[in-house]
């Protein structure tokens, strides 16, 4: 009966592999030995390094595997060796391009950023130098206002005066003609 029962746990074991990945990898913490066969009563055929990807052929026997290792040697290894997970071997180098990959990104917005504030603050000045310029011109036109108001009222009191004296020297002039004898005519009778 437990004979019936571990055939049976093996059988959904092996079940389980076959149905999963093919490639499995050797845990980053084991060095381990690929075996002639499922026990460890077969010879050593080779070793396999901590992290090092292996294909899973699928086929298991007892607490033993049947792989590939990356050199291509056929054999077998304690399944508890095996993992479904990356190790740290293969995800260290991808790791490592992306940080690189993120860190130039960041360089990059680093510099556009510093360059951004530069022209941030080449805007400002900018800004600063026309609002001056804008207040001056503004002083300037206030002044120049002013002084056309006065322009024209200096002219409107230049007319009056000069209408003024017209108007006087006319009076004057009237007045001389209406006092100015008149001369008399001549009569006829007289020679």
């Amino acid at each position: 009966m437990l004979r019936l029962l571990s055939t049976l746990a093996m059988m959904s074991l092996s079940f389980n592999l076959l149905a999963a990945e093919p490639n499995r990898y050797i845990s980053d913490n084991v060095f381990t030995y690929v075996l002639g066969g499922p026990s460890t009563q077969y010879r050593i055929v080779g070793s396999v390094e901590a992290g090092q990807p292996v294909t899973f052929l699928g086929e298991t026997q007892g607490d033993y595997s049947k792989i590939v290792d990356h050199k291509g040697r056929e054999g077998w290894v304690q399944t508890e060796m095996l993992s479904n997970t990356k190790s740290f071997r293969i995800q260290l180098p991808e790791v490592e391009a992306k940080l690189e990959s993120i860190q130039s990104k960041y360089a990059d917005l680093k510099n556009q950023s510093s360059d951004g504030q530069q022209l941030i603050s080449q805007l400002k000045s900018q800004l600063a130098n026309a609002e001056k310029q804008l207040a001056s011109v503004t002083s300037e036109r206030n002044k120049a206002t002013s002084e056309l108001a006065k322009l024209r009222n200096d002219d409107r009191y230049e007319l009056l005066k000069q209408g003024g004296m017209i108007a006087g020297a006319g009076l004057l002039i009237g007045v001389i003609i209406a006092y100015l004898p008149r001369p008399r005519r001549r009569q006829k009778n007289r020679w």
